[in-house]
């Protein structure tokens, strides 16, 4: 898991947790020379997983931006708050909050080990929610303050609550999190969305877990959408559940070619709870 403090000469910071890598959103902020604040558990190498939170540290640095590595787990609610105040104490503030981190096991109700439910529940929702809460006075103190999640749209048809229910409910309860931040801190100007993949992102999760990676996209597409949306203004741009390439269209962004697979010219595999149009 990850959290990050992001800072670019525009902003103080922001605080994100996600995959033991440097995910494709940090990065993408650190070529604005981003000041990145990881937690992570990784270590040391994880022999399904890329990198390590030394490693991705020493992406961002490359990338154009400042990291600093803090080792822990964002199930653990002092951990959290340690990485949190690492991210003050380093760069000053926290601009950005980004909800990453995310446990996926797709079994059936019935094959499903509650050990594995527990684990996707505490670090997809209540990691959600405990970052969130921990960044929360800090983000107060910035000029246009962003928690983005990456959680999906609240699909409720019913083949998707019933594929995978133990999986929906975690990344469900990460996107009613931002409905319910966005109306609890409005006042604050605090701004609240998710952003999730229309197609499937050619991830060491998809990779290992879901399949698929040769219809995948690049995680290019979901940085870019990221980056637009955290640049927006938090006081008109919030409680949305956003779909990557919808943020690209407003944008003005009609070619997404350029983030496919090269010279594949098939029909790109949808992500889970996306529906054809």
């Amino acid at each position: 898991m990850q959290t990050f403090q992001l800072q670019s000469p525009a902003h103080r910071g922001s605080a994100h947790h996600g995959p033991e890598e440097a995910g494709p959103v940090a990065l993408r902020a650190a070529r604005d020379g981003a000041n990145v604040v990881i937690l992570a558990k990784t270590a040391v190498p994880h022999p399904k997983l890329e990198g390590t939170v030394h490693t991705a540290v020493e992406e961002i640095e490359r990338a154009g931006g400042k990291g600093l590595a803090v080792v822990g787990d964002v199930r653990n609610e002092d951990d959290v708050r340690t990485a949190v105040n690492a991210a003050v104490t380093a760069f000053g503030g926290i601009d950005i909050v980004v909800n990453n981190a995310s446990a996926i096991d797709l079994s059936s109700t019935e094959q499903l080990e509650m050990k594995r439910y527990d684990l996707m529940q505490d670090i997809n929702t209540r990691g959600t929610f405990l970052l969130s809460k921990a960044a929360i006075p800090h983000l107060r103190e910035a000029d246009n303050p962003h928690i983005l999640t990456l959680s999906p749209p609240l699909n409720l048809a019913p083949h998707w609550v019933g594929k995978h229910l133990g999986y929906t409910l975690s990344k469900y309860g990460m996107s009613l999190c931002t409905i319910g931040l966005a109306e609890e801190f409005a006042a604050d100007g605090i701004a609240a969305n998710s952003l999730w993949p229309r197609t499937l992102i050619d991830t060491a999760a998809v990779r290992n877990v879901v399949g698929g990676a040769g219809q995948a996209r690049s995680p290019r597409i979901m940085a870019d959408a990221a980056y637009a949306v955290l640049t927006r203004d938090a006081r008109k741009c919030t409680g949305n559940l956003f779909i990557d390439d919808e943020v690209l269209s407003y944008e003005g962004v009609a070619d997404l070619s350029g983030y496919g697979p090269a010279g594949f010219e098939g029909d790109l595999a949808l992500d889970i709870f996306v529906d054809p149009a």
